[in-house]
């Protein structure tokens, strides 16, 4: 069964920092598309950052230079690094998780099949 559970959300000042992990079971990590999406509440859902199983990367343009995803494969366990966060990054935050086919990054919801069930991100003065 898979599995993905999400930590390390909260409440951060603008300017601020903090890393997400996703703690991954029950299917070959180092072989699936693993992505950070993030929800506000009144939004649909948007992709914030994905990465293939050969290492590359993918941002959103809303946070491109300030997150960074990597993956420890040895323990399985996705990380998202939020810098420089703004208010407008306030939202839930899931990670998900996919196989991958071909050279693409998916970045959107309808092409992940795997999904944690979120932590919360408050950024706030």
């Amino acid at each position: 069964e898979v599995q993905l559970v999400e930590s390390g959300g909260g409440l951060v000042q603008p300017g601020g920092s903090l890393r997400l992990s996703c703690a991954a079971s029950g299917f070959i990590f180092s072989s699936y598309c693993m992505g950070w999406f993030r929800q506000a509440p009144g939004k649909e859902r948007e992709g914030v950052a994905g990465i293939h199983s050969d290492g590359r990367t993918s941002f959103s343009d809303s946070v491109k230079g300030r997150f960074t995803i990597s993956e420890d494969s040895a323990k399985n366990i996705l990380y998202l690094q939020m810098n420089n966060l703004k208010p407008e990054d306030s939202a839930m935050y899931y990670c998900a998780a996919r196989p991958c086919f071909g050279w693409s990054i998916p970045l959107l919801p309808g092409q992940y099949n795997y999904w944690g069930q979120g932590t919360q991100v408050t950024v706030s003065s």
